[in-house]
């Protein structure tokens, strides 16, 4: 069992992934937004991290690119979960250190194959 962060500023959108990690196996803890996800990144160290990009306080490209610095010894793949779907978007979340990217609507294979490919 996996410990994974979900970060969305959608109570809704959070639900629905959280739900399908949890039916999974794996724990989820959750965020709402940019700065509580580098909080509690940092203080739970999780195996994986599902970012939503568009946030209000934060968005989750500065977002990733925080955890990562903050926590260098470690390499947690961080997932983008957006509905930004334009390759310039993919480029900039690969550029920031993210591992995945997951466009709004997506499947429930489309986040168990990212935890495959990842952890």
């Amino acid at each position: 069992m996996s410990k994974l962060l979900v970060v969305d500023d959608s109570t809704t959108d959070q639900n629905y992934l959280a739900d399908i990690l949890s039916k999974a196996g794996h724990h989820v803890s959750r965020a709402s937004s940019g700065k509580e996800a580098i909080e509690r990144a940092l203080a739970e160290k999780p195996d994986m991290i599902f970012m939503d990009v568009v946030m209000e306080d934060m968005d989750g490209y500065n977002a990733t690119r925080e955890i990562l610095e903050q926590d260098k010894e470690r390499d947690v793949p961080v997932v983008m979960v957006t509905s930004k779907n334009q390759k310039a978007d993919k480029v900039w979340a690969q550029m920031q250190g993210a591992k995945g990217y997951i466009v709004k609507p997506y499947t429930e294979e489309d986040v168990l194959e990212q935890l495959r490919n990842l952890l």
